[in-house]
């Protein structure tokens, strides 16, 4: 663990990666049940289950851990793991908070690439990565050591970016931009970012004479994943390594390997994560 860690630095250090668990370190403080509530009713939708008893649950990139602890309180046997630090940490801390002392719920850090470390974490029921496969620096391989802790009759639940073509290759150079910059620059990067959009959105408050909704788009901001306007913001415009890939890409991949589809969620999802439950067959 403690090699990972120091890659990891080294790593961000360098410029090469966003330190996603810094914001959600941040987010933890804004953590509430209904926030829970929410990751709890989208893995049931999903997973097409209203319970996980039973069942156990590998989840690749915990980030906040607010995903591990909505398997948890599902009822699935968890194991959770991320290679940023801070995401180690964050997940920690849910359990301690959450489930102290819990058997069933166990916190490592570790690397989505290393084929060693998945096949020595034996056979999960569903294998959950969201959004994190696009993070690593190597998708495909990534992808491919998500088959790893998998068997016949698996769930293997991801979500990765959508490949919107030009527009995905600037923001590939925005995020990159973005790391390295000197840290005292990186908030006014990200806010210049922000700019366009946030404006597009206040003028379209204020022809609809509702400027208070563009307020609330702020003060009441609470989407699927949990986290906050800011954090969405820093998360999206610092958020490298970044690559995508198309619908049919991510289909064909895991049918080559034994796996069927049972359910998408792709409509409109612009820049956005294409969502994806696949079965395992073979």
């Amino acid at each position: 663990m403690q090699e990972i860690a120091l890659q990891h630095g080294a790593e961000v250090e360098r410029g090469e990666r966003f330190e996603f668990g810094k914001n959600w370190s941040a987010f933890l403080t804004l953590l509430d049940d209904e926030r829970i509530a929410k990751a709890e009713e989208s893995l049931c939708e999903m997973l097409e289950c209203e319970t996980l008893e039973g069942k156990t649950f590998l989840d690749i990139g915990s980030g906040s851990g607010l995903f591990s602890l909505a398997a948890r309180r599902l009822g699935a046997r968890v194991h959770s793991f991320d290679f940023d630090s801070s995401s180690f940490g964050c997940t920690q801390e849910l359990r301690n908070r959450y489930f102290p002392g819990d058997p069933d719920w166990r916190v490592e850090q570790g690397s989505a690439l290393d084929p060693d470390y998945l096949a020595g974490l034996g056979k999960f029921d569903i294998v959950y990565s969201w959004g994190v496969l696009h993070h690593t620096g190597y998708m495909w391989r990534a992808l491919e050591t998500a088959v790893i802790p998998t068997h016949p009759g698996s769930k293997l639940f991801i979500a990765i970016y959508n490949d919107t073509g030009s527009q995905a290759r600037r923001w590939h150079w925005v995020k990159k931009t973005y790391c390295r910059l000197p840290r005292l620059l990186r908030t006014p990067f990200a806010i210049a970012v922000a700019i366009p959009s946030e404006a597009k959105s206040f003028a379209k408050a204020m022809l609809l004479l509702d400027p208070l909704s563009y307020v609330r788009s702020w003060t009441q901001y609470k989407n699927g994943r949990g986290m906050n306007r800011w954090y969405d913001i820093i998360d999206w415009v610092g958020g490298f390594p970044y690559e995508v890939a198309t619908v049919d890409e991510i289909f064909e991949f895991y049918k080559a390997r034994g796996f069927t589809l049972s359910k998408i969620k792709s409509g409109g999802v612009g820049l956005g994560c294409n969502e994806f439950v696949f079965e395992r067959t073979t």
